[in-house]
């Protein structure tokens, strides 16, 4: 049993990390060449929180932190900083995780909400900070709202798809994530 559920962590790490590149992935393709209007959901960062809030040990903190590395110098922001930012954000989710078990969804995902208006306040703040060129204020908080309007749909497929659920309070503490 214990050999099972160390090979389907592995196998759900990879899926994480292969789901990661896809997303990176579809997001680099060139749909268009015109100028968008409004920005896209940051699935990379609602998949990241979802995953990593409901299962914490299919989301080592080392394989988040490089995956938000390669997608920082993909998409040509300042590495390391999103990067730092959604560890940060994950595991203070991961740390209210067992709080959050408990909850029903409406709380999980307002914990997430203030996790991604985090990351795009503290994100904001840092690069005025330093004096990098940044989007239009109303993008960045169109791309935060539909960020956090696309959290439910990503858990949606993660559970139904994947099989990523929430653990029950006792597998929690038999795998040892209470903390």
């Amino acid at each position: 049993m214990a050999e099972f559920l160390t090979s389907r962590n592995w196998v759900m790490q990879a899926l994480f990390l292969a789901l990661c590149l896809a997303v990176i992935f579809f997001h680099l393709l060139p749909l268009s060449t015109l100028p968008s209007r409004w920005a896209p959901p940051d699935l990379l960062i609602c998949l990241a929180l979802a995953w990593g809030l409901r299962r914490p040990d299919y989301v080592p903190i080392l394989s988040l932190a490089g995956i938000m590395l390669l997608a920082d110098l993909m998409y040509h922001r300042p590495p390391g900083l999103m990067a730092a930012l959604v560890v940060l954000a994950s595991e203070y989710l991961r740390n209210r995780a067992g709080a959050l078990r408990e909850a029903s969804f409406v709380g999980e995902w307002l914990a997430v909400g203030i996790a991604i208006s985090g990351i795009t306040v503290v994100n904001r703040m840092i690069l005025a900070l330093v004096g990098v060129e940044q989007a239009a204020l109303g993008l960045v908080l169109i791309q935060m709202l539909m960020s956090i309007a696309a959290y439910p749909v990503v858990v949606l497929v993660s559970q139904s798809v994947f099989g990523v659920r929430k653990l029950a309070p006792s597998q929690a503490e038999a795998q040892g994530l209470t903390r």
